[in-house]
């Protein structure tokens, strides 16, 4: 009990010095610097991370007012009114030949793309499959269920 009470009047002391006040000061003052960095590298982080998400919504946006006038710009594959808007999994799916003499030449499958965009998973399984001739044509009527 009385080295107990020894360590809290030794530690009473200490705080009363005066090095001990300038330490914890310090201490306090490092905490303050540490903690007012870490808010300005939060701030600047979060405005980059929404000026990202900026960017990628025009450029998907961009993107979309592409595919939608694709038909109409120069260098696409068919005459537009030979094409059909379908969006997922590709953009369009397009009959040469339709309007102009009601003779299909082939059917194309057309995906749009801007700037660095890449074929996804889907897209890349789709061309699959029309590449290998898994494609076929099916007349469905629900009313013969």
């Amino acid at each position: 009990m009385e080295y107990t009470v020894t360590m809290l009047e030794k530690i009473v002391n200490l705080s009363k010095s005066p090095y001990m006040i300038m330490i914890l000061a310090g201490i306090c003052f490092l905490l303050l610097i540490l903690l007012i960095f870490q808010k300005i590298s939060f701030s600047n982080r979060l405005k980059k991370e929404r000026q990202d998400a900026v960017n990628r919504s025009r450029a998907v946006i961009a993107g979309q007012m592409t595919e939608q006038i694709a038909p109409f710009l120069k260098g696409f594959p068919c005459n537009p009114a030979d094409a059909r808007f379908i969006g997922k999994p590709v953009d369009f799916i397009a009959f040469p030949g339709l309007m102009e003499n009601n003779e299909v030449k082939e059917v194309l499958l057309i995906e749009v793309k801007t700037g660095a965009s890449a074929l996804s998973n889907r897209e890349k399984e789709v061309r699959k499959a029309v590449e290998q001739g898994r494609v076929r044509y099916i007349e469905y009527n629900p009313q013969q269920i």
